[in-house]
């Protein structure tokens, strides 16, 4: 294999081999933004496209590590490799992952047909990390049949999953009041199957029916998926077939056929990453205090924003 100068190309082999260690170190370099982070993206890109990728989401305390721990288990049972992405809080003392999701899937810990890591989210809204994306490329072109993205505890606004999979689930809980939320924009409205999860609890029958009644007002044509809205018991696995089931249904619906959702998320992978790539620039090129100098007068009243914002960009691109 050639690779770019810099380019570790022995680890990209070993990655595409789908040796666990070689994986590990490959998520390692892209999680920490790695100078050759890019460059090992590069020889494994070619060998991506072919994993599918489930996006678990949903407000903290909903049971999304438990459930995705139950539907890792039925997804082996019919022998697919998964790998999974478990997005957790950031310490505020290492600024590692705090690793509860991946301590409550240790029964997998000895399967090698899972591979499991935290990411802590560093800062980035959205409830995922910032190289969520390129993680989950690294482990499709290691092998991995089914990529499980879960997120960390989200809001009504951190929707970034929906542009990280080809499925969301949403998980809720019944009794918290997210039943009542979901007509509002937002977590509610980017779910391809909804979970009640904890469903052995008062109150999931109202969760479902209130959930299906706000989606019953929306427009569906003839030949959209309509999410279905679905129970589960995470802890004793009850439901958790059903899920499974769901999403296969998903993936073979016909409004999944040549689907433009993967356009679209490489669209917005790549608008992030030329406006990360231009923020550098910006760095390199502004004369030292010119950025703060700008800030000034905005903050003064003796320039509006929009001015400067252009002012920015027209010495970054004459500096190009």
């Amino acid at each position: 294999m050639t690779s770019p100068a810099g380019t570790p190309a022995p680890l990209a082999d070993r990655v595409l081999t789908g040796d666990p260690r070689a994986l590990a170190r490959a998520i390692s370099l892209v999680e920490d933004e790695s100078p050759v982070a890019a460059s090992l993206i590069h020889d494994l890109f070619p060998h991506t496209g072919r994993a599918y990728l489930i996006g678990v989401t949903g407000p903290p305390g909903a049971g999304k590590s438990t459930l995705v721990d139950r539907l890792v288990a039925e997804i082996r049972s019919g022998g697919l490799s998964v790998g999974v992405i478990a997005v957790d809080p950031t310490s505020p003392f290492t600024g590692g992952a705090i690793l509860g999701d991946r301590l409550r899937m240790a029964s997998h810990f000895g399967d090698p047909g899972v591979f499991i890591r935290s990411m802590a989210t560093r800062g980035h809204l959205g409830g995922l990390a910032r190289a969520t994306s390129d993680v989950a490329l690294v482990m499709d072109a290691a092998g991995r049949d089914i990529v499980v993205i879960e997120t960390v505890g989200v809001g009504q606004d951190e929707v970034d999953i929906v542009r990280s999979a080809d499925i969301s689930i949403v998980t809720l809980v019944p009794g918290t009041g997210d039943d009542v939320q979901a007509i509002k924009a937002g977590v509610m409205e980017i779910a391809d199957i909804f979970v009640v999860n904890k469903a052995d609890r008062d109150g999931a029958n109202r969760a479902v029916e209130s959930i299906a009644a706000n989606l019953s007002l929306q427009a569906f044509g003839p030949e959209d998926w309509h999410p279905p809205v679905l129970k589960t018991v995470a802890s004793s696995g009850d439901g958790v077939p059903e899920l499974w089931a769901s999403i296969q249904a998903f993936r073979a619906h016909p409004s999944q056929q040549g689907s433009t959702r993967r356009q679209a998320r490489h669209e917005w992978r790549l608008r992030e990453l030329v406006a990360a790539a231009f923020a550098r620039h910006l760095e390199r090129v502004l004369p030292t205090g010119e950025f703060d100098r700008l800030v000034q007068a905005v903050t003064a009243r003796t320039l509006d924003p929009y001015t400067a914002a252009a002012r920015i960009v027209e010495q970054a691109v004459g500096a190009i």
